[in-house]
């Protein structure tokens, strides 16, 4: 079975919540599910831990509220079950039991629990507690889980965010070149170092930002940011300039000194490639945009413009996208891309 895909909308108000129940009680059973649709939620119930397996595997629920005692399997047997498997690690799971002894509290949390609740419960509680396990799960979904930064989810929701409120804004799209060839010499754990460090620098450059910058982390070596189209330049130049200055500190001395890696390609020959180097593509909104996704668009065509270019390069969307933005580079005919100075 594949992982599921993120679904924003899963706690929303157009889909109902689902939630897998647990319990060789049906009495009780009954009386979550009672309580849980009361707060729309779609609940469904099995009785046992293979059970719940097969209906997890079958079907994922958003949430699983697991008795710990039951015949065959028992939850925490199903609990560490699905916290070892990949497409089921993430999902939010919430132990529902008669214990509650500070031990079978730790050990219900150890084995990966989100939450613990004693029997007998109050509806509102659970209700709460289930809510705010739906709410971390999703909080942890939508950042990187490398940078920290917003992820996929949230620059969705921020792009949107900012094109309904018709205020022009600016999308700067940034990539690194070369970063293939450096995982391939020096391995993908000081390439996760090397994207730590390209991240530090985004935060850096957008600190104190009035009003605000946001920074989002696509995925990779792939970033977002989201400013005024006044911020948008001077931040990408201090972003390539900040970022050129601490990639040498990045590679063996011999190498850094080289200003390249010499690797074999597939042939056997040896070739050549520079230091890793940032390429960053701007784009501002127009007043004819539908949504966010032309100028999401003409930024990543800009990134591409920049990296044709060697070295870190700042290619700026300058045709008249923009008809009147308060504070803005006047539009300009499109040229060669900036230089970092």
């Amino acid at each position: 079975m594949t992982p599921r895909p993120v679904r924003p909308e899963a706690t929303g108000p157009d889909r109902a919540t689902r939630v897998l129940v647990v319990d060789d009680d049906p009495v009780l059973a009954g009386l979550v599910r009672v309580c849980l649709e009361l707060e729309d939620f779609a609940v469904s119930d099995v009785p046992d831990g293979a059970a719940a397996l097969t209906a997890v595997r079958t079907d994922p629920p958003d949430l699983v509220l697991l008795d710990i005692m039951m015949p065959g399997l028992s939850g925490l047997d199903v609990l560490r079950r699905l916290r070892a498997d990949a497409t089921t690690v993430a999902m939010p799971v919430v132990l529902l039991t008669a214990r509650g002894l500070t031990a079978d509290k730790v050990i219900g949390l150890t084995a990966g629990a989100d939450d613990y609740i004693v029997k007998p419960f109050d509806p509102a509680e659970l209700v709460a507690r289930l809510r705010t396990a739906l709410r971390r799960t999703a909080e942890a979904r939508a950042v990187s889980p490398l940078t920290g930064l917003p992820g996929n989810v949230q620059i969705e929701l921020e792009s949107r965010a900012r094109a309904s409120r018709g205020v022009p804004y600016a999308v700067s799209h940034i990539d690194l070149d070369e970063f293939k060839s450096f995982n391939d010499r020096y391995g993908f754990l000081r390439g996760d170092r090397l994207l730590l460090a390209l991240s530090a620098c985004l935060v850096e450059a957008a600190a104190g930002a009035d009003p605000p910058v946001f920074v989002g982390h696509v995925g990779g070596d792939d970033f977002v940011v989201l400013s005024t189209p006044a911020q948008a330049e001077p931040l990408a130049r201090s972003l390539a300039a900040s970022f050129d200055r601490l990639v040498p500190s990045h590679y063996d001395p011999d190498d850094a000194a080289r200003g390249a890696l010499l690797l074999a390609d597939r042939r056997g020959e040896v070739r050549e490639h520079p230091l890793v180097s940032v390429s960053i593509g701007i784009a501002w909104s127009a007043e004819s945009d539908q949504g966010p996704h032309p100028v999401v668009a003409a930024a990543g065509e800009m990134k591409r413009f920049a990296k044709s270019s060697p070295g870190s390069c700042v290619a700026v969307d300058r045709r008249a996208r923009l008809s009147a933005a308060a504070g803005a580079p006047a539009p300009q005919p499109r040229g060669a891309p900036g230089r970092p100075r």
